[in-house]
C-alpha cells in the first residue's frame, strides 16, 4: 500500500465531493444509492447519513450485527471531529506511527480511524455531516461511499476511486 498517495487520493475526493446544498432530500438520495448498491452486492451493511446533530437516513440491512451500528457511530464521530475521511485519519495514524490515543488523547471506543465515514461537503459551507458504512474490509467501506456519492453527484468513478490494495 502506498499511504502517500492513498492520502493524497482521499484529499483529492473530498474536495471533488461537494453538494450544492444538502438536506433531507439528498440524504435520502446517498443513502437509497448505498443502500441498493449493497443489495445488489449481496452486502451487509450500516449505513448512516447525518449532519452533525442530527440523523438523517439510517438502515442495518440484513446480515448487519450491533457491532457494525457501533463501528458507523465511530467513524461518524471521526469525521465530525476532524471534517476527513476516517480512512484518511487511519493513513495518516498508520503512516505517523501513531494512535488516537497517542497523538489527540482520543478513546479508540470512541472513535475509529477505519474506512467507512466520509465527510459530506457543501460548496460555501464546508464539511456539515457524514455518510458512513460499516460492514466490509475498510478499504471497501470506504470505496463504497465515494462510488455512491460519485453516482450522486454525478462524477466519474474510475477518476476519484482509490487504488486496489494488495
Amino acid at each position: 500500500m502506498d499511504i502517500p498517495h492513498d492520502l493524497q487520493t482521499i484529499a483529492h475526493q473530498e474536495r471533488s465531493l461537494v453538494f450544492p446544498q444538502f438536506g433531507a432530500d439528498q440524504a435520502w438520495q446517498v443513502g437509497t444509492q448505498l443502500r441498493e448498491m449493497a443489495l445488489a452486492r449481496d452486502a451487509a451493511l450500516v449505513i448512516d447519513v447525518r449532519t452533525f446533530g442530527q440523523h438523517l437516513f439510517y438502515v442495518a440491512l440484513d446480515g448487519t450485527t450491533p457491532n457494525n451500528a457501533r463501528w458507523a457511530e465511530r467513524k461518524a464521530k471521526t469525521v465530525e471531529h476532524f471534517r476527513c475521511s476516517s480512512y484518511a485519519m487511519g493513513l495518516s495514524l498508520q503512516q505517523a506511527n501513531s494512535t488516537l490515543e497517542a497523538k489527540y488523547g482520543l478513546n479508540s471506543a470512541d472513535y475509529a480511524v477505519h474506512g467507512g465515514g466520509f465527510p459530506l461537503r457543501v460548496a460555501n459551507a464546508g464539511v456539515i455531516g457524514s455518510v458512513t458504512v460499516s460492514g466490509l474490509p475498510q478499504h471497501d467501506d470506504h470505496q463504497l461511499v465515494v462510488e455512491a456519492l460519485c453516482a450522486v453527484l454525478g462524477a466519474d468513478f474510475s477518476a476519484l476511486a482509490l487504488k486496489r490494495n494488495v
